[in-house]
């Protein structure tokens, strides 16, 4: 489609349009692909060439969509054998009455940067968190936002769809987007404690109704729960250590098959596949749909506009990867779809900048958490119902996630953009 584009105000419409049918309850990936067709007729592309822009964006996706649901391997295991369960009560048992808000935080952030995805870490604390509330008299407002803040940590520094996203954008080992992450990550732990002890009391209190039974089942123990994600960073760490290049694709299955053996749970192994594929079957479809607009996104004036403002502001040209992070998180709801959108539609110009690939990534993921919470997304709606919080309270947590997610952007900008660091 030589010669056809897409005007800046029909990919706004666009964008528009698939934020408003998310809140209106409709799928996002259908959302999305609606959100595309309309902009790209809106924004003059025509009916030939929306269609060719949308396919085109979808297939840029195929990649990450193949390491992401293979990936599901090692969360179906960490999830449906008890492993994740397991790590939280041990971390928690472990750091005591006195350091219980820590715990709540530190047993989140584990679970998030070991693989588990954040609304299942979110559920799989709540209980174990709700207890804890319970005999200190913690509130709920302080709980939420040891579990959301944790689950944002975890998600900058882990094997998850969003991080396998920016890997495979930029064509950057996913080691080593995880490794850019610890520090910001680290950074908004300390934040996110510091905030929940001082909210600890704020806010509705929890009451008999919110007790949760926990279902009677043997766990295993800490080492076999661990050995899935270990077994899968040994292998990853391989390429700067070794030189041996080991593929997520590769490398997460088995951790999971491994942590599977290890747990004495192989004859389950079957099972955790359909577990795995089952979660990872939503995020691959979110991918489709994002794909789509990505594709009339990229297409249009957008991009440039973006660019130039930018520019007239006097702002380097680098801060184009945690901006356009930060924006399209805020569009889609979604750490995956934001910071795939910001690759795919800006990878280009942020490069050009002179930063390096490792760099641009390391800022795009650890961006992308300032806005991404918003109530046009599951996980907002996913981590109010872990605790039985009503909306209204839910929605004064906003301001929170904003700051979790700020600290972790300044912090990779000041790293990777200002200092050079991983160059």
């Amino acid at each position: 489609m030589d010669g056809v584009t897409v005007s800046a105000a029909g990919a706004l419409i666009g964008l528009a349009i698939a934020i408003i049918l998310i809140l209106k309850k409709v799928t996002p990936t259908y959302a999305m692909i609606f959100g595309a067709l309309a902009g790209g007729l809106i924004g003059g592309a025509g009916l030939d060439g929306t269609i060719s822009f949308m396919i085109a964006g979808t297939e840029g996706m195929i990649n990450a969509i193949l390491r992401i649901v293979a990936a599901g391997i090692l969360a179906g295991t960490l999830i449906e054998s008890g492993a994740a369960e397991r790590i939280a009560k041990t971390i928690v048992d472990k750091m005591g009455a006195k350091r219980s808000m820590l715990a709540i935080v530190l047993a989140t952030w584990v679970l998030t940067a070991v693989g588990v995805f954040g609304d299942v870490a979110c559920l799989t604390v709540a209980p174990i968190a709700i207890q804890i509330a319970q005999r200190n008299k913690f509130h709920k407002m302080g709980v939420l936002i040891a579990l959301i803040g944790a689950v944002r940590a975890g998600n900058a520094m882990s094997p998850n769809p969003n991080d396998i996203a920016v890997s495979e954008g930029y064509g950057v080992p996913l080691i080593s987007v995880i490794a850019v992450g610890i520090i910001p990550a680290i950074a908004a732990v300390i934040v996110t404690t510091i905030c929940a002890n001082k909210f600890a009391f704020k806010g509705t209190e929890f009451t008999a109704a919110d007790s949760v039974e926990f279902e009677d089942r043997e766990l295993p123990s800490f080492g076999a729960s661990m050995a899935g994600p270990i077994v899968a960073i040994l292998l990853l760490v391989l390429r700067p250590f070794a030189g041996i290049t080991i593929d997520p694709i590769i490398a997460l299955p088995v951790g999971g098959i491994i942590g599977a053996l290890a747990m004495g749970k192989g004859r389950h192994i079957i099972e955790y596949f359909g577990a795995g594929l089952n979660r990872m079957s939503g995020v691959a479809m979110l991918l489709i749909g994002t794909g789509a607009i990505s594709g009339i996104i990229s297409n249009s004036d957008l991009t440039q506009i973006i660019i130039n403002a930018i520019a007239f502001l006097g702002l380097p040209t680098m801060l184009l990867a945690p901006i356009s992070s930060i924006l399209m998180g805020a569009a889609t709801a979604s750490a995956t779809s934001g910071t795939t959108l910001s690759v795919q539609n800006f990878g280009t110009e942020i490069l050009a900048s002179g930063i390096s690939p490792l760099q641009a990534a390391g800022m795009t993921n650890c961006s992308v958490f300032v806005f991404d919470g918003l109530p046009h997304g599951s996980f907002f709606h996913v981590s109010a119902g872990s605790v039985n919080m009503e909306i209204k309270e839910r929605l004064k947590l906003l301001g929170f996630e904003a700051l979790n997610g700020l600290v972790m952007c300044v912090v990779s900008v000041l790293l990777y953009g200002v200092i050079g660091l991983a160059a």
